[in-house]
């Protein structure tokens, strides 16, 4: 990590890491484009030429998903389920009831949620099987009452996927599972295909080319989770956090992917210094450690002046992880506007989110956490307004919508008012 002091200008620092792209929308519209042609012929053209796999059927079996559910270790059954508990305890408490509102003596209003009928999840599984994911998207979408969950995720070579991932996805309850991965997953379920159902939103992370793919849906019409990019983590660390914990949480980021980005700020030109030191230490002992340390290499860490200065760079670079490792964490979250999920004091690394304290780990990246936010129940339902008036509500309001409706030249709302009113006076 290059470390910067006191810089002047923060344009620089606040710039995400970015791959070669330019060429990447074309080649990533070509595929859609031959997925909405030619269907299931052309996803399995793209997945033998980028998974190396001919499959015939992309279906997951139930005899497959059994298997699967046995290949699975106890312990680590254990703790899925367990953090499927947690993850559903905190998203059903943001179930709305349905409140009925009189705006006015016989006029009612209310709203109900409705999940979305059919939505699409991708599950990333090429340097790491997210299964993970399968419940930050599964439990929500369930609990949302969404009839219809649709899986895709890339197969290996064997033409499989990852034992952990089907047995989350078995135990949330997803519907129809297929062995696709990439633009052709998306592809495929956007547009729909002999095999695969079309749904009305996808959800899910992924590369660049996973996230282009989205974003070029979206302008076609269909409905996405929120432009999720690279994964990043900024920690804010003074005298007070523990040198080792804050390289460990900058690591655990960093080992997502060579294109993730870590960002380490704080006050204090040795506590900066410290965890640098740390970095060393554990980065060598990291399986992923190459991984991680290109990642480091697009990373930074910063040294402000004070607290202010410090908050004010938070916000205006709108992490998606935050870590507040600091002696009044509590009092400094409440100046936070922009962030996707904050984690406060020694004890919370940003690894609890990922996986179990029950927030969902879906997240704004790139700085789109200034206008987005994380996955929740309300990402998976729609919100229907429903009215009823009575004839004595007619007659209270009627008046408004005529002299409204006059004013902008539309008699015929008028007349919807104006008709009743009479067969009511008529009476």
């Amino acid at each position: 990590m290059k470390t910067f002091i006191n810089p002047e200008e923060w344009t620089t620092l606040l710039q995400r890491s970015r791959l070669g792209t330019e060429d990447l929308e074309p080649v990533v519209q070509s595929i859609l484009k031959d997925i909405q042609q030619d269907g299931d012929v052309a996803v399995r053209r793209y997945t033998s030429k980028f998974d190396r796999v001919q499959l015939d059927d992309f279906s997951v079996s139930k005899a497959e998903i059994q298997a699967a559910i046995e290949a699975v270790s106890s312990p680590l059954k254990r703790a899925i389920q367990q953090a499927k508990n947690n993850i559903e305890v905190f998203h059903k408490s943001q179930k709305e009831a349905v409140q009925y509102v009189e705006t006015m003596d016989g006029i009612t209003c209310w709203r109900k949620s409705v999940g979305i009928d059919r939505v699409g999840l991708y599950i990333p599984a090429g340097t790491a099987p997210l299964f993970s994911t399968v419940l930050m998207l599964g439990i929500p979408a369930k609990l949302a009452g969404c009839r219809e969950i649709v899986l895709c995720s890339p197969p290996n070579q064997k033409g499989q996927i990852h034992p952990a991932i089907l047995y989350a996805a078995s135990l949330v309850g997803c519907t129809k599972i297929f062995k696709v991965g990439g633009v052709q997953a998306i592809g495929a379920m956007a547009y729909g295909t002999a095999c695969i159902p079309k749904v009305y939103k996808i959800f899910g992370p992924g590369n660049q080319y996973i996230t282009c793919a989205k974003q070029l849906i979206l302008k076609e019409g269909l409905a996405i989770d929120m432009p999720a990019g690279p994964s990043e983590l900024l920690v804010w660390a003074d005298e007070c956090a523990n040198p080792a914990f804050v390289a460990a949480d900058l690591l655990s980021q960093a080992e997502h992917g060579t294109d993730s980005q870590v960002i380490l700020v704080s006050s204090s030109s040795l506590v900066v210094e410290n965890v640098q030191a740390a970095i060393k230490q554990q980065i060598a002992r990291l399986p992923r450690k190459d991984m991680a340390q290109i990642a480091l290499n697009n990373s930074r860490a910063i040294v402000l002046k004070d607290e202010q200065t410090i908050v004010q760079f938070i916000n205006e670079y709108a992490p998606e992880h935050l870590i507040l490792n600091i002696k009044n964490a509590e009092k400094v979250a409440d100046q936070v506007i922009n962030a996707g999920s904050v984690f406060l004091g020694n004890f919370t690394p940003e690894s609890l989110g990922d996986y179990a304290s029950g927030t969902n780990h879906t997240l704004p990246t790139n700085g789109f956490a200034c206008n987005y936010s994380g996955l929740s129940l309300d990402s998976f339902v729609k919100k229907i307004t429903f009215q009823k008036a009575t004839k004595r509500g007619l007659k209270n309001i009627g008046w408004v919508v005529e002299t409204m409706a006059a004013a902008e030249a539309l008699e015929a709302h008028k007349n919807a008012i104006s008709i009743r009113l009479k067969s009511m006076n008529d009476e």
